[in-house]
Protein backbone atom coordinates (compact mmCIF):
# COMPACT_ATOMS: atom_id res chain seq x y z
CA UNK A 1 0.00 0.00 0.00
CA UNK A 2 1.50 3.30 -1.11
CA UNK A 3 2.05 6.21 1.25
CA UNK A 4 0.97 9.40 -0.51
CA UNK A 5 1.99 12.65 1.19
CA UNK A 6 -1.03 14.97 1.19
CA UNK A 7 0.16 18.41 0.02
CA UNK A 8 3.60 17.16 1.05
CA UNK A 9 4.33 16.52 4.72
CA UNK A 10 1.51 18.91 5.60
CA UNK A 11 1.01 17.69 9.16
CA UNK A 12 4.35 19.20 10.22
CA UNK A 13 5.31 21.68 7.49
CA UNK A 14 3.53 24.37 5.43
CA UNK A 15 1.33 22.58 2.90
CA UNK A 16 2.13 22.66 -0.81
CA UNK A 17 5.57 24.25 -0.31
CA UNK A 18 8.92 22.95 -1.46
CA UNK A 19 9.83 22.47 2.20
CA UNK A 20 6.84 20.16 2.72
CA UNK A 21 7.71 18.20 -0.42
CA UNK A 22 11.35 17.79 0.55
CA UNK A 23 10.39 16.65 4.05
CA UNK A 24 7.88 14.17 2.60
CA UNK A 25 10.67 12.68 0.49
CA UNK A 26 12.91 12.41 3.55
CA UNK A 27 10.06 10.67 5.41
CA UNK A 28 10.05 7.90 2.81
CA UNK A 29 6.73 8.50 1.08
CA UNK A 30 6.05 6.75 -2.22
CA UNK A 31 4.19 9.63 -3.82
CA UNK A 32 3.49 13.32 -3.29
CA UNK A 33 0.00 14.75 -3.75
CA UNK A 34 -0.28 18.42 -4.69
CA UNK A 35 -2.76 20.91 -6.13
CA UNK A 36 -2.38 23.03 -9.27
CA UNK A 37 -4.12 26.31 -10.11
CA UNK A 38 -3.31 29.13 -12.53
CA UNK A 39 -2.33 32.76 -11.95
CA UNK A 40 -3.60 35.88 -13.73
CA UNK A 41 -0.68 35.73 -16.17
CA UNK A 42 -1.15 32.04 -16.94
CA UNK A 43 1.44 30.41 -14.68
CA UNK A 44 0.61 27.02 -13.15
CA UNK A 45 1.19 27.21 -9.39
CA UNK A 46 0.95 24.80 -6.47
CA UNK A 47 -1.70 25.85 -3.95
CA UNK A 48 -4.81 24.16 -2.61
CA UNK A 49 -7.43 26.88 -2.12
CA UNK A 50 -8.83 29.06 -4.89
CA UNK A 51 -8.22 31.95 -2.51
CA UNK A 52 -5.06 32.97 -0.66
CA UNK A 53 -6.50 33.87 2.73
CA UNK A 54 -6.15 30.57 4.62
CA UNK A 55 -2.58 29.56 3.80
CA UNK A 56 -0.80 32.84 2.93
CA UNK A 57 -0.58 36.39 4.23
CA UNK A 58 -2.42 37.60 1.14
CA UNK A 59 -6.12 37.72 0.32
CA UNK A 60 -8.33 37.27 -2.70
CA UNK A 61 -8.32 34.79 -5.57
CA UNK A 62 -5.19 33.11 -6.94
CA UNK A 63 -6.41 33.92 -10.45
CA UNK A 64 -6.34 37.68 -9.68
CA UNK A 65 -2.58 37.71 -8.95
CA UNK A 66 0.35 37.53 -11.35
CA UNK A 67 3.00 34.97 -10.50
CA UNK A 68 5.43 37.73 -9.54
CA UNK A 69 2.86 39.17 -7.12
CA UNK A 70 2.08 35.73 -5.70
CA UNK A 71 5.73 34.97 -5.00
CA UNK A 72 5.89 37.88 -2.54
CA UNK A 73 3.33 36.18 -0.27
CA UNK A 74 4.27 33.86 2.58
CA UNK A 75 2.81 30.37 2.17
CA UNK A 76 4.02 29.48 5.69
CA UNK A 77 1.45 31.72 7.38
CA UNK A 78 0.05 28.84 9.46
CA UNK A 79 3.47 27.71 10.71
CA UNK A 80 6.30 29.19 12.80
CA UNK A 81 4.24 32.23 13.75
CA UNK A 82 4.85 33.63 10.29
CA UNK A 83 8.56 34.10 11.07
CA UNK A 84 9.74 31.75 8.31
CA UNK A 85 9.12 32.60 4.66
CA UNK A 86 8.09 29.95 2.13
CA UNK A 87 6.88 31.09 -1.29
CA UNK A 88 4.08 29.56 -3.34
CA UNK A 89 5.91 27.23 -5.76
CA UNK A 90 5.33 27.21 -9.48
CA UNK A 91 4.45 23.81 -10.90
CA UNK A 92 7.56 24.12 -13.05
CA UNK A 93 9.71 24.52 -9.91
CA UNK A 94 8.18 21.43 -8.37
CA UNK A 95 8.65 19.32 -11.53
CA UNK A 96 12.26 20.41 -11.89
CA UNK A 97 12.85 19.09 -8.35
CA UNK A 98 10.72 15.96 -8.85
CA UNK A 99 12.67 14.99 -11.96
CA UNK A 100 15.61 14.19 -9.68
CA UNK A 101 13.58 12.12 -7.20
CA UNK A 102 12.41 8.54 -7.29
CA UNK A 103 8.89 9.34 -6.12
CA UNK A 104 5.80 9.68 -8.25
CA UNK A 105 3.40 12.65 -8.08
CA UNK A 106 -0.38 12.78 -7.75
CA UNK A 107 -1.45 16.03 -9.43
CA UNK A 108 -4.85 17.33 -8.36
CA UNK A 109 -6.21 19.60 -11.06
CA UNK A 110 -8.15 22.29 -9.20
CA UNK A 111 -11.02 22.85 -11.58
CA UNK A 112 -13.88 21.82 -9.31
CA UNK A 113 -14.86 25.39 -8.39
CA UNK A 114 -13.26 27.56 -11.08
CA UNK A 115 -12.38 26.11 -14.47
CA UNK A 116 -9.02 27.58 -15.47
CA UNK A 117 -8.61 27.98 -19.21
CA UNK A 118 -6.17 25.47 -20.72
CA UNK A 119 -4.98 24.23 -17.31
CA UNK A 120 -4.65 20.65 -18.52
CA UNK A 121 -2.46 21.71 -21.45
CA UNK A 122 -0.29 23.89 -19.20
CA UNK A 123 0.27 20.98 -16.82
CA UNK A 124 1.01 18.59 -19.68
CA UNK A 125 3.57 20.93 -21.24
CA UNK A 126 5.59 21.08 -18.01
CA UNK A 127 5.37 17.32 -17.47
CA UNK A 128 6.75 16.74 -20.97
CA UNK A 129 9.51 19.31 -20.36
CA UNK A 130 10.86 17.26 -17.44
CA UNK A 131 10.01 13.83 -18.94
CA UNK A 132 7.74 12.92 -16.05
CA UNK A 133 5.02 11.19 -18.07
CA UNK A 134 5.68 7.84 -16.36
CA UNK A 135 6.02 9.33 -12.86
CA UNK A 136 2.70 11.17 -12.51
CA UNK A 137 -0.95 10.46 -12.03
CA UNK A 138 -3.88 12.88 -12.06
CA UNK A 139 -6.91 13.44 -9.87
CA UNK A 140 -9.75 15.95 -9.80
CA UNK A 141 -13.25 16.52 -8.47
CA UNK A 142 -13.99 17.73 -12.01
CA UNK A 143 -14.02 14.52 -14.01
CA UNK A 144 -14.14 16.47 -17.27
CA UNK A 145 -10.58 17.55 -16.49
CA UNK A 146 -9.58 13.91 -16.14
CA UNK A 147 -11.18 13.12 -19.49
CA UNK A 148 -9.18 15.96 -21.07
CA UNK A 149 -5.96 14.65 -19.54
CA UNK A 150 -6.74 11.23 -21.03
CA UNK A 151 -7.01 12.89 -24.44
CA UNK A 152 -3.57 14.44 -23.97
CA UNK A 153 -1.95 11.39 -22.29
CA UNK A 154 -4.04 8.32 -23.26
CA UNK A 155 -2.02 6.07 -20.93
CA UNK A 156 -2.29 8.43 -17.94
CA UNK A 157 -3.42 7.01 -14.61
CA UNK A 158 -6.31 9.05 -13.25
CA UNK A 159 -8.14 9.03 -9.92
CA UNK A 160 -11.74 10.12 -9.53
CA UNK A 161 -11.94 12.41 -6.48
CA UNK A 162 -15.20 12.41 -4.53
CA UNK A 163 -16.38 13.76 -1.18
CA UNK A 164 -17.82 11.70 1.67
CA UNK A 165 -21.04 11.06 -0.26
CA UNK A 166 -19.11 9.02 -2.81
CA UNK A 167 -20.51 7.63 -6.05
CA UNK A 168 -22.80 4.63 -6.39
CA UNK A 169 -21.24 1.82 -8.45
CA UNK A 170 -17.90 3.64 -8.09
CA UNK A 171 -15.80 0.87 -9.62
CA UNK A 172 -18.02 0.57 -12.66
CA UNK A 173 -18.10 4.37 -13.01
CA UNK A 174 -14.29 4.60 -13.00
CA UNK A 175 -13.86 1.67 -15.35
CA UNK A 176 -16.40 3.10 -17.78
CA UNK A 177 -14.48 6.39 -17.93
CA UNK A 178 -11.09 4.72 -18.32
CA UNK A 179 -9.99 5.90 -14.86
CA UNK A 180 -7.73 3.48 -12.98
CA UNK A 181 -8.36 4.80 -9.45
CA UNK A 182 -11.09 5.95 -7.11
CA UNK A 183 -10.10 8.65 -4.57
CA UNK A 184 -12.80 8.86 -1.88
CA UNK A 185 -13.02 10.70 1.41
CA UNK A 186 -12.41 7.88 3.88
CA UNK A 187 -15.33 9.08 6.03
CA UNK A 188 -17.79 7.84 3.40
CA UNK A 189 -15.90 4.80 2.15
CA UNK A 190 -17.79 1.58 2.83
CA UNK A 191 -16.57 -1.99 2.65
CA UNK A 192 -19.11 -2.58 -0.11
CA UNK A 193 -17.57 0.15 -2.24
CA UNK A 194 -14.08 -1.24 -1.67
CA UNK A 195 -15.22 -4.69 -2.74
CA UNK A 196 -17.03 -3.35 -5.81
CA UNK A 197 -13.92 -1.41 -6.89
CA UNK A 198 -11.79 -4.52 -6.43
CA UNK A 199 -14.17 -6.53 -8.62
CA UNK A 200 -13.86 -3.93 -11.38
CA UNK A 201 -10.07 -3.77 -11.09
CA UNK A 202 -10.08 -0.20 -9.74
CA UNK A 203 -7.50 0.86 -7.15
CA UNK A 204 -8.49 2.97 -4.14
CA UNK A 205 -6.38 5.84 -2.78
CA UNK A 206 -8.40 7.22 0.13
CA UNK A 207 -8.01 10.59 1.87
CA UNK A 208 -7.19 11.92 4.40
CA UNK A 209 -5.72 9.10 6.52
CA UNK A 210 -4.55 10.60 9.81
CA UNK A 211 -6.17 8.00 12.07
CA UNK A 212 -4.54 4.67 12.87
CA UNK A 213 -7.86 2.86 12.72
CA UNK A 214 -8.44 4.07 9.16
CA UNK A 215 -4.89 3.12 8.21
CA UNK A 216 -5.25 -0.41 9.53
CA UNK A 217 -8.66 -0.89 7.90
CA UNK A 218 -7.45 0.21 4.46
CA UNK A 219 -4.36 -1.97 4.77
CA UNK A 220 -6.46 -5.01 5.66
CA UNK A 221 -8.80 -4.24 2.75
CA UNK A 222 -5.82 -4.13 0.36
CA UNK A 223 -6.38 -0.58 -0.82
CA UNK A 224 -3.81 0.82 -3.24
CA UNK A 225 -2.73 3.82 -1.19
CA UNK A 226 -3.37 6.20 1.68
CA UNK A 227 -3.25 9.98 1.24
CA UNK A 228 -2.00 11.31 4.57
CA UNK A 229 -0.73 14.46 6.27
CA UNK A 230 1.71 12.29 8.25
CA UNK A 231 3.66 10.16 5.76
CA UNK A 232 6.40 9.29 8.25
CA UNK A 233 3.90 7.68 10.65
CA UNK A 234 2.15 5.71 7.89
CA UNK A 235 5.46 4.60 6.38
CA UNK A 236 6.71 3.28 9.72
CA UNK A 237 3.46 1.44 10.49
CA UNK A 238 3.23 -0.22 7.05
CA UNK A 239 6.89 -1.24 7.10
CA UNK A 240 6.42 -2.76 10.54
CA UNK A 241 3.35 -4.75 9.44
CA UNK A 242 5.13 -6.05 6.36
CA UNK A 243 8.19 -7.14 8.32
CA UNK A 244 5.92 -9.17 10.61
CA UNK A 245 4.47 -10.93 7.56
CA UNK A 246 7.87 -12.12 6.29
Amino acid sequence: MKVIAHRGYSGKYPENTMLAFQKAAEAGCDEIELDVQVTKDGVAVVIHDETLDRTTDGSGAVRDYTFEELRKLNAAKLFYGGTVFEPVPSFNEYCRWAAGCGMSTNIEIKTGIYYYRDIEEKIAEIIRKYHLEEKVMFSSFNHISLAKIKQIFPQAKCGVLVDDKGIGNAGYYCKSGGFAYYHPDVKGLTDETIEECHREGIGINAWTINDMGDLERLYEKKCAGVITNYPEVCRAWIDCRERKML
